[in-house]
């Protein structure tokens, strides 16, 4: 089968940048190469494992070239039949939730896709909806304010809390502050560099768990993996990509049957409330008393080897090539009411 693999690695085919740009690391920073081996090492792998399987390849960009790019590739069949499928990797390069750019792309075209859909994409791209609804579905969730000054009233808000800016990823920008007076610093930190609202959470002393979830009607949930935090107490941007300060991961989660049982159904709550298509990842908090928090819900989460997610599709009994592959198939049986024909495709 064709499979394009559509990224935004060097996206400058565009007509103009508008609005915010991505979020670069924190400065300064000797290792941003690092970050970008991993995107291009993950790439790399989901091409290997789609290839394994016999499919036929394209890597294309995210920008104005591609829909054409996909037309050459992937030609409309005279009888509506499957003429491909694009593998998302793509996270936007600039602007308003620019994760939903490649995904509305493909939509406008006819051109089905890997995971979750461009309204759902935007809304869980915006972590005080995304909190809303799913303590709207009865799901745990820090209590919470949205700021702009620093200065608003925090309620009921306990200290410490945690700082980062709405509409990000990676863990950019997050802050730990113990005290109010630091606040409206730390607003201000978020308001200035990322030109959006800060999200102003309590912060949960405890654990972090990490659930991957896959599939749409009846979910395979794979075994929680927990975060070593070390002494800072939150998984920050550099903890994430700086090799030297890479916190090590253990799946399953040493965790006790009733709460990993209790871990599991509220991340399934989460992927539904938030109608997640294919793939996401959960992550949660669990505090000293036992009680689990969710803090957000990625629909597009890294898919690097040595990712949250894989780690813990492997630790399930899946190798890499049989994860990427399941993803694939099960959006293919999404989008056209068959999976994918064998032998391109096997368990």
């Amino acid at each position: 089968m064709r499979v394009a693999i559509v990224t935004d690695v060097d996206s400058t085919d565009v007509i103009n940048r508008f609005g915010q740009p991505c979020p670069q690391p924190p400065q300064p920073w000797p290792n941003w190469g690092t970050t970008r081996s991993v995107v291009s090492g993950t790439i790399r792998s989901v091409v290997s494992a789609l290839q394994e399987v016999g499919h036929e390849t394209l890597l294309c960009e995210g920008d104005k070239t591609l829909l054409a790019t996909l037309e050459r590739f992937m030609p409309p069949d005279p009888q509506a039949r499957p003429s491909g499928i694009v593998f998302n990797l793509a996270e936007g390069t600039h602007g308003e939730d620019r994760v939903t750019q490649v995904p509305a792309m493909l939509e406008m075209a006819g051109v089905p896709y890997t995971g979750s859909s461009p309204l759902w994409l935007g809304i869980t791209y915006d972590k005080v909806i995304t909190k809303t609804l799913i303590r709207n579905s009865g799901v745990p969730t820090p209590n919470f304010r949205v700021m702009r000054l620093g200065t608003e009233s925090t309620g009921d808000l306990r200290f410490p809390v945690v700082v980062k800016p709405r509409h990000e990823d990676n863990s950019f920008g997050l802050q730990l502050v113990h005290e109010p007076a630091q606040l409206s610093q730390a607003v201000e930190a978020v308001v200035t560099q990322y030109a959006q609202d800060a999200l102003v959470e309590e912060y949960i002393d405890g654990r972090e768990i990490c659930v991957a979830l896959l599939g749409n009607g009846e979910l395979e949930v794979f075994p929680s993996v927990e975060i070593d935090l070390g002494e800072t107490g939150i998984y920050t941007w550099e903890a994430k990509y700086q090799a030297a300060a890479s916190r090590p991961k253990v799946c399953p989660a040493e965790i006790g049957s009733g709460l990993a049982t209790l871990v599991q159904d509220i991340s399934v709550a989460s992927f539904r409330a938030c109608q997640c298509r294919d793939y996401a990842r959960v992550d949660l908090r669990i505090d000293r008393a036992g009680q689990p928090f969710v803090l957000e819900i990625n629909p597009l989460p890294g898919l690097n080897i040595h990712s949250t997610f894989a780690t813990a599709a492997m630790t399930a009994g899946h190798s890499y090539s049989s994860l990427i592959n399941q993803i694939l198939h099960v959006a293919h049986l999404r989008c056209f009411g068959i999976g994918i024909p064998r032998p391109c495709w096997t368990s």
